[in-house]
C-alpha cells in the first residue's frame, strides 16, 4: 500500500507563486509515474503535470511555462513549483502515484489565487 499526503496549498494572490509537496509513505515510489491533477468546484479533474521514472515530464497547456514538476525518490517526495498564480489555478492539488497494478490518490491540498 502506498499513502500519499500533500501540502503547500494557501491563499496567494494573482502573480505568487506556491510549491505543493506529496510525501509517500508504504513504498518507494522510484519506479513510478507521478503526477498532479487538480480539481476545481463544479469540474471534473485534470492533469497538470506528470513525471516519469527517468525524469521525463508532461503539463497541461494552461500551466506549461508556470509550473515545474519535480521528484526526489531518495525522500520519495513530490513537488510541484508554481509560478505566475492565476485565479483560473484555483482548485484542489492532488498528488498521484501509479505503481504497475494500481494507482494511489492523496486526499488534496487548495490551492486559492486571490486578490
Amino acid at each position: 500500500q502506498v499513502q500519499l499526503v500533500e501540502s503547500g496549498g494557501g491563499l496567494v494572490q494573482p502573480g505568487g507563486s506556491l510549491r505543493l509537496s506529496c510525501v509517500a509513505s508504504g513504498s518507494i515510489f522510484r519506479g513510478y509515474i507521478l503526477g498532479w491533477y487538480r480539481q476545481a468546484p463544479g469540474k471534473q479533474r485534470d492533469m497538470v503535470a506528470t513525471i516519469t521514472p527517468r525524469g521525463s515530464t508532461e503539463y497541461a497547456d494552461s500551466v506549461k511555462g508556470r509550473f515545474t514538476i519535480s521528484r526526489d525518490n531518495i525522500q520519495n517526495t513530490m513537488f510541484l513549483q508554481m509560478n505566475s498564480l492565476k485565479p483560473e489555478d484555483t482548485a484542489v492539488y492532488y498528488c498521484n502515484a501509479r505503481p504497475p497494478l494500481s494507482v494511489y490518490w492523496g486526499r488534496g491540498t487548495q490551492v486559492t489565487v486571490s486578490s
